[in-house]
């Protein structure tokens, strides 16, 4: 919602937005930006006498322990018969409408694919709009309208295509509603188990959004991952190709496939090398969301191995292993990672690049909704093998944390309040130490405490 904020925002609309406790970086954007933002859904916003309400999917018409609403100004929009309409639709009817849509969907790797895909298209002159959900390091800025350089050329938008569902009044998910002509499948797993039941409504709604892409777009889907093709059998009616599995007599043909290592590597379509990459990235997942960008640029006329360019000055995202600090010798890092897959991704990546010597300090927040109900609590323990000692915060949760770590004997260890937790982690740190936060959220300001700690430690 931030970014189509910013969206109607550089579109000429004066926008105000309201929320609880919104934190950065996203906040920041928006204040930048001249956006004010509300604390709280009171119904006394209808003063602002808005001419429509953008509204988002954390909005619903549900009831306190007391008996009031949750969202008094919902209620109140909807006791007036005010003009509203959820963030997705508004997007697809003032931003998306004409454009060469490139969505990038998946469980996983959404937002760095996107990001990677739209500076590919920003190093070739294309100047994409955009709508990630972070923060690329290459533009500063999570969205923009952006505009061909030249009349008449195409008109590019790059997307973050997110299942989750579109509102209370609406719950088809958000991707439904964007009308790709380029659409990227990283991977399908289960996740978002507060609205899901199984991996197969997932797959229900992926597979709708197969049906939108046009017979002459391009649907690129990840060759090495299980669900994806269970999902194409199902139907799809675009040109299909695909990145992953090396291309080998066992493999899908037409594949974008890499040869090397993670951090410098050949790009092949077919077994042809059309591309190189060397980067400061890490992991295989890595590998991968390259692998779809380029093969997605491919689609619109730029060719691999500018992309592969390209992607050599490709910076990262804000909040993916992004290293936020290392004086004292100790390496900070934020990370966004709040499913097990991508705990172990980060992780592995991390593991690879630095070798068996130097200590990973895993820390996690199991904030999102799905890890909130437990429901993946036994597949931590191998999501964080590669860490040397784990930390978990505790916080308001309606499961035990230490019970699921249970596995990883001394190396886990779990607190209830954050003070505490940021202490142990700090009387750990040597000199030598990565320390990896993976949260989905603020995770109570740890690493400014973190910094903190460890600055009165050493100092």
């Amino acid at each position: 919602m931030a970014g189509i904020a910013a969206l109607a925002k550089e579109s000429g609309h004066t926008v105000t937005g309201c929320d609880t406790q919104v934190y950065p970086p996203m906040s920041d954007q928006l204040r930048n930006m001249g956006i004010d933002i509300i604390e709280g859904y009171g119904a006394d916003q209808l003063a602002l006498k808005p001419d429509c309400f953008v509204v988002g999917n954390v909005v619903s018409r549900a009831r306190l322990a007391d008996g009031s609403a949750k969202f008094p100004l919902m209620e109140a929009i909807l006791d007036q018969g005010l003009p509203y309409i959820s963030g997705p639709q508004w997007l697809a009817e003032n931003v998306l409408q004409g454009r060469h849509v490139l969505a990038v969907a998946g469980t996983h790797g959404k937002t760095t694919t996107a990001s990677m895909l739209a500076w590919i298209l920003e190093a070739n002159g294309s100047n994409p709009g955009f709508l990630i959900g972070g923060i690329p390091l290459n533009f500063s800025q999570s969205a923009r309208s952006g505009r061909p350089v030249k009349p008449g050329k195409t008109s590019f938008f790059v997307i973050e295509a997110d299942e989750y569902d579109t509102a209370f009044f609406d719950k088809r998910s958000k991707f439904v509603h964007y009308r790709p002509r380029t659409l990227v499948l990283n991977n399908l797993e289960f996740d978002h188990a507060d609205i899901f039941e199984n991996v197969e409504a997932i797959e229900r709604q992926f597979h709708h959004l197969l049906r939108t892409v046009p017979s002459n777009g391009r649907v690129l889907s990840n060759a090495d991952d299980e669900h994806l093709p269970h999902l194409l059998k199902q139907g799809c009616w675009s040109d299909l190709r695909f990145f992953g599995e090396a291309a080998t007599a066992s493999a899908p043909a037409r594949t974008y496939s890499a040869s090397g290592t993670e951090q410098e590597f050949n790009v092949r379509y077919e077994g042809e090398r059309v591309g190189h990459v060397a980067w400061g990235l890490s992991g295989r997942h890595n590998q991968l969301n390259a692998l779809a960008a380029i093969a997605a640029a491919d689609h619109i006329g730029i060719a691999p191995h500018s992309a592969a360019a390209a992607l050599q000055r490709f910076q990262g995202v804000r909040r993916r292993m992004e290293k936020i600090d290392d004086r004292h010798g100790i390496a900070l890092y934020d990370d966004f990672a709040h499913h097990p897959t991508a705990i172990a991704s980060t992780l592995e990546g991390l593991r690879k690049t630095l070798g068996s010597q130097e200590r990973i300090i895993a820390v996690f927040e199991p904030r999102s909704n799905t890890m909130k109900l437990g429901v993946m609590a036994e597949q931590l323990p191998a999501a964080l093998q590669q860490a040397d000692a784990v930390f978990a915060y505790n916080h308001q949760l309606g499961w035990n944390v230490g019970a699921a770590l249970t596995p990883l004997g001394d190396k886990a260890r779990v607190f209830d309040q954050i003070v505490p937790l940021v202490d142990a982690i700090a009387e750990l740190a040597q000199p030598g130490d990565h320390i990896v936060c993976m949260s989905n959220g603020s995770f109570d300001g740890i690493h400014r405490r973190l910094q903190e700690a460890i600055a009165r430690r050493f100092t």
